[in-house]
């Protein structure tokens, strides 16, 4: 080999490792930094009292989860950190404890509804406009789950609707199972998520099978006040902090009967343990 091909050789393998090394780094990552006062530990994560996110989100109370071999944090804990936000996720890492004992907001908690217990006919409206009530479900299996359209961080209401397009094609693929069972979107942004907005927003997720692209997948909203009532019964908080929410996971799997049969809080549930719920549900009541 002549030198020169040598040197050109050197060069392409010094090339060939910096593409490597910028391969393997998470180019998707966005970070912010991020102040708040920790409130208290949940499933999940860490309540956190955060300030203004330039860019990103204004100050209001979130659960965030912690990178691996961050020390624990306890309430009143005033911290700095770095808020890592991807496609599919968000976490807080390079965690710094800047103040301990701050006051922490004292908030009701709410009861989420105990499996077994009968579900109101809760009314609402879907995203044609149409008045959907809880007891049209009567006699199918019903997921539902709670969102906003304008949710920023990928782990809270995003991925809440990646779960259900998970769990729809699970479905479709089990057309028994699926004849049986519905899937339910609540909006608690009841000023922004208009029938208009959720179905422009819907369409991104739910696919047309055939029967009509919302047959199986509703999404819906309504007033204020009926979106409240239905939150709080499966154990939701949230509260409005100018065009973005502070507020808590839920969903729940109602039976044919129209009693809970399961509520998973948070957002580590998987579509293998819905419908591992799902198929274990007694068939509708005969009718009488």
């Amino acid at each position: 080999m002549t030198k020169r091909a040598t040197i050109a050789a050197g060069v392409l393998m010094a090339f060939a490792f910096a593409l490597a090394g910028a391969g393997c780094q998470r180019t998707d990552q966005r970070r912010y930094p991020l102040r708040g006062v920790v409130q208290g530990a949940v499933e999940g994560g860490y309540e956190v009292a955060h300030e203004d996110i330039p860019g990103f989100m204004p100050a209001m109370i979130m659960t965030f989860t912690v990178a691996e071999g961050e020390s624990a944090l306890a309430p009143g804990d005033q911290i700095e950190a770095q808020l890592v936000v991807t496609d599919e996720r968000s976490w807080l890492e390079d965690v710094v404890v800047r103040a301990r004992g701050l006051p922490v907001e004292k908030r009701e908690r709410i009861v989420v509804a105990e499996p077994g217990t009968p579900v109101p006919d809760f009314t609402l409206v879907d995203q044609d406009g149409a008045p959907l009530r809880l007891a049209d479900y009567r006699g199918k299996a019903l997921v539902l789950t709670f969102i906003y359209t304008r949710c920023p961080l990928p782990d809270y209401c995003p991925l809440m609707m990646k779960n259900f397009q998970k769990l729809d094609a699970a479905l479709a693929a089990d057309p028994k199972l699926r004849a049986l069972t519905r899937l339910l979107s609540i909006s608690f942004d009841t000023e922004y998520d208009t029938p208009e907005v959720l179905r422009s927003f819907g369409r991104a997720f739910v696919e047309d099978r055939g029967e009509g692209r919302f047959a199986h997948w509703r999404l819906a909203g309504g007033t204020a006040a009926q979106v409240r009532e239905v939150a709080e019964f499966f154990g939701v908080h949230y509260v409005a902090d100018g065009n973005q929410f502070t507020h808590s996971l839920s969903t729940a799997v109602i039976g044919p009967d129209g009693k809970v049969a399961h509520v998973f809080r948070g957002n580590q549930w998987t579509t293998d343990e819905v419908l591992g719920v799902l198929k274990k549900l007694p068939a509708a009541p005969a009718a009488d």
